[in-house]
């Protein structure tokens, strides 16, 4: 597809709009605050009920992520500085710095798929050479961190509630303000919701949303790059058209799940033009024939995701662990079932 062509179709759908944000803010914060609150009063009647609370008030919280991206991409509202300042805000539920975060995912869309530009905003990807030419400790490291007891487990937690906290990765003076505001601002919510309600039962109810929430996130940001048939290259192979047609996937979840997550699963056109609201995505799909005939995943075609590890330059394809073992000729580790995993 050339830039003429996507072009023409997706500028229809880059237009916010003040109205349908509103809504979108109103049917996502609400209900998100009172599932909130009623997994507070559940404590004391069952916590399994609180927990399922929990689990509904997580998912208005991945709509409140979205809203933040699209933020982010200065789509949300119509104008710039009211997207922002929501941004700035919104931060203060998702634990995300919002001018840091938006300057690492602007790098993210500039370089997806491009094997020369990866490291910043991405999910860590070897290359096969890599992996080859790698120490023994190196290979150690990047098996610890694909390990989905890791990368879907204790790191999105990590990542959330301890590495977006530090300043010393900013490269301007607004981003490290933004670290420091948001930090400032999360530390007066955790004073109040502790002094209102009592420590115990707020972090009861606020770490598993935490937890849940960003693994969440987690999972959908790395679905949405590395999946089988993805595409990933390098100059002068590497198109941006292209990355974003296969190299970004159309995550097809059940409906409920896709208003959960914003529609951020139609994640290549997203890719394609930032500019679309999240709400306009599923009609700019609807309409667009072209849009529908891209790299699919399904629920359950997601899971197999997980055990794709290292990126085949030759074969133009991720790897399992036991098919990098097979070429790189490693030998087995004490704990093989895991780095099958």
């Amino acid at each position: 597809m050339d830039s003429a062509a996507w072009q023409t179709l997706v500028t229809p759908y880059q237009r916010a709009s003040t109205r349908k944000a509103l809504w979108q803010l109103a049917n996502t914060l609400v209900p998100f605050g009172l599932s909130w609150g009623l997994a507070v009063r559940l404590l004391d009647v069952s916590r399994a009920l609180s927990l399922a609370s929990c689990v509904l008030a997580t998912g208005f919280l991945l709509r409140i992520y979205i809203i933040q991206h699209d933020c982010g991409h200065r789509s949300f509202f119509p104008d710039r500085r009211a997207n922002d300042a929501l941004g700035c805000l919104l931060g203060v539920v998702t634990l995300l710095p919002y001018f840091r975060w938006r300057h690492d995912h602007a790098i993210h869309h500039a370089s997806g798929s491009h094997l020369d530009r990866r490291g910043t905003g991405d999910i860590w990807l070897m290359t096969l050479r890599e992996y080859t030419a790698a120490t023994p400790m190196q290979r150690a490291r990047y098996r610890a961190f694909r390990n989905p007891l890791v990368l879907f487990g204790l790191g999105p937690l990590a990542l959330f509630v301890v590495w977006q906290r530090m300043t010393g990765w900013t490269r301007t003076r607004r981003e490290a303000a933004s670290v420091r505001a948001t930090n400032a601002a999360i530390a007066g919510a955790l004073w109040l919701g502790g002094h209102c309600l009592g420590w115990r039962t707020f972090l009861a109810v606020q770490g598993p949303i935490t937890w849940m929430g960003s693994t969440i996130a987690v999972w959908l940001f790395y679905i949405q790059h590395q999946f089988d048939d993805t595409y990933w290259a390098a100059p002068p192979d590497w198109d941006f058209a292209t990355a974003a047609m296969r190299g970004a996937s159309w995550y097809r979840l059940p409906a409920v799940l896709q208003w959960f997550t914003g529609n951020i699963g139609i994640h290549h056109i997203h890719h394609l033009s930032p500019k679309i609201p999240n709400y306009e995505l599923p009609r700019c799909l609807e309409d667009n024939a072209a849009f529908r005939t891209v790299p699919t995943v399904t629920l359950l075609q997601g899971f197999r995701a997980a055990t794709l590890k290292v990126w085949d330059e030759d074969g133009k394809r991720l790897m399992t662990w036991r098919e990098v073992d097979q070429r790189v000729g490693s030998r087995k580790r004490r704990l093989p079932e895991l780095d099958q995993l």
